[in-house]
């Protein structure tokens, strides 16, 4: 199951994250969204984990749960649309 994730701090590692879901579960990745020109976080990313039992266990958990002073959003990721990516 892939899981959004929102409203992270912008100095946080994909090491952090992972040891943040891997406490509901195996995950398979974790992906933060970079900012090309300063190579810091965009606060959010993407978090699959193994099953989706796991995956609505960390959902339920860590949505509007406050981290590092950042309430987070964690909901299930919505599938990419197909077609042009912006910027190109």
């Amino acid at each position: 199951m892939k899981l959004f994730i929102g409203n992270l701090p912008y100095d946080i590692t994909e090491p952090e994250v992972l040891e943040l879901f891997s406490q509901y579960g195996e995950v398979v990745s974790a992906n933060l969204v970079i900012d090309h020109f300063s190579g810091r976080s965009k606060g959010f990313g993407f978090v699959e984990m193994s099953t989706r039992t796991e995956g609505h266990r960390a959902m339920e958990t860590l949505n509007k749960q406050e981290y590092r002073h950042r309430e987070l959003v964690c909901n299930e990721a919505k599938p990419q649309k197909k077609g042009k990516r912006r910027g190109r």
